[in-house]
């Protein structure tokens, strides 16, 4: 059996719901999600309290920026000791090896991991298509936002099940 981790989502809008959530795990320590919500709700104290109750964090803030801006906040990212976090893949390459550096610069030993978002599962093909004028098969997209971030250097990707999908299928 191969061992792979689960991450829960730890999507409260506070500090004290998140808190008395992870006070249920007791023995086990689970990988653990922090979003936009609670960590703009709670700031960066939040991660530390979560990191530091023994939780591995992955940080989803989908960063997308200009790549000054994105590598300066990696860095700062970084230094909460975070163990995995995202951008967005629209953001080009440039971003997405901007945020990697930024990383690398913050870490005080090994680099979080760093992964990009495809796309969005709210957005749909005709979605994209008329409202961010993206002409291309939501598969053509996925795939080249995949392929972007494997040149960027990412560790990998997050898509949905249906993306995966039209990504096997190309």
């Amino acid at each position: 059996m191969v061992n792979k981790d689960v991450i829960i989502a730890c999507d409260f809008g506070t500090r004290e719901e998140t808190l008395a959530f992870l006070d249920r795990f007791t023995a086990e320590k689970p990988y653990v999600k922090i979003g936009m919500e609670l960590f703009y709700g709670e700031g960066p104290q939040i991660v530390r309290e979560v990191k530091a109750r023994g939780h591995r964090v992955f940080l989803d803030l989908k960063l997308h920026d200009i790549p000054n801006t994105v590598r300066r906040a990696m860095k700062n990212l970084a230094k909460l000791g975070v163990d995995m976090t995202n951008v967005h893949a629209a953001g080009t390459i440039e971003m997405m090896e901007a945020a990697k550096a930024g990383l690398e610069e913050g870490a005080a030993g090994r680099r979080p991991l760093l992964i990009a978002v495809t796309q969005l599962t709210s957005t749909s093909e005709p979605r994209m298509r008329e409202e961010l004028l993206i002409p291309a098969p939501m598969g053509e997209v996925v795939t080249r936002y995949a392929a972007n971030a494997r040149a960027a250097g990412l560790d990998g990707v997050v898509c949905s099940p249906l993306e995966a999908a039209l990504v096997k299928g190309s």
